[in-house]
């Protein structure tokens, strides 16, 4: 079986606010509330939770990100074309 994981992500237009809201959960702001709050992605309604997915199911610079993730350690912002992403990954299998 491949590996997956399970990750949940916060969609913003730029780095700057990226990296505002990396500073709020740092801080202590609950991931899933930021995401519902700030989130450009439909799954912000689900905390950011984008569910289980393997290699080859999202960009590159998302995948490589989600994938050099230790569980529940936030990532710093990443860029694709969609726009800065936050990520967590919250489960792996």
């Amino acid at each position: 079986m491949t590996e997956e994981v399970r990750a949940s992500h916060i969609l913003v237009k730029t780095e700057d606010e990226a990296n505002k809201i990396y500073d709020e959960i740092f801080a202590g702001k609950d991931f899933a509330s930021a995401a519902a709050e700030y989130s450009q992605c439909p799954s912000a309604a689900n905390g950011g939770d984008l569910g289980f997915f393997g290699r080859g199911m999202m960009v590159k610079p998302f995948e490589d990100a989600a994938f050099a993730l230790e569980k529940n350690i936030l990532s710093k912002p990443v860029q694709t074309q969609f726009g800065w992403h936050l990520i967590i990954v919250t489960d792996k299998r």
